[in-house]
């Protein structure tokens, strides 16, 4: 096995540190390259020129969901129904806009939806905050307890007034329910 070493210009022998950097392939990539930090050797060269810094490889923290506008979704939606007659064609048309299908299907209720809304008449002014029929159905409620109150009070003064009435012995009229 033959090892073969290269000198300085002394004729020493480099560190092992900058030959373990010199021995590493281009692609291959140290902690310090792949976290963006400086790299730790014991022979630091000097720096190099300025070049144009990495974009940082992390996922962002606050990921934004993408919004599309509604002139954009009806562009799409016409390029899409025109692409329909070609082979592939609305697969290639997603493919190049970045989209998926369950977009298209989504914009196309949106759309339907909105052609369904802007048909229905329209109410001017802000939403009522009260509903007409709760109030209705609690008004009559209210009603029908107070006619049931009024009702149980009148025949308890009915009930009295026979009672008297067959204590001091006055006729009774008859009464038209009790002849049938």
């Amino acid at each position: 096995m033959d090892i073969s070493v290269s000198t300085s210009k002394n004729g020493s022998i480099p560190a092992p540190s900058v030959l373990a950097g010199a021995e590493r392939r281009e692609a291959e990539r140290s902690e310090a390259d792949r976290s963006g930090g400086p790299a730790k050797t014991d022979a630091d060269p000097a720096p190099a020129p300025a070049a144009a810094p990495r974009p940082n490889p992390e996922v962002v923290a606050d990921a934004k969901r993408r919004t599309f506008p509604a002139a954009y979704k009806l562009r799409i939606l016409k390029a899409a129904d025109a692409a329909k007659g070609t082979p592939g064609g609305v697969g290639a048309l997603l493919r190049s806009e970045g989209l998926f299908s369950s977009h298209l299907t989504t914009w196309r209720r949106e759309q339907q939806a909105n052609l369904l809304q802007s048909l229905a008449p329209k109410t001017r002014g802000p939403k009522p905050k009260r509903d007409p029929q709760a109030e209705e159905l609690e008004k009559l409620r209210r009603e029908n307890q107070r006619l049931t109150e009024s009702l149980r009070r009148a025949e308890i003064v009915i009930d009295v007034q026979k009672k008297v009435g067959a204590l001091l012995g006055w006729p009774m009229p008859a009464d038209p329910e009790e002849k049938s």
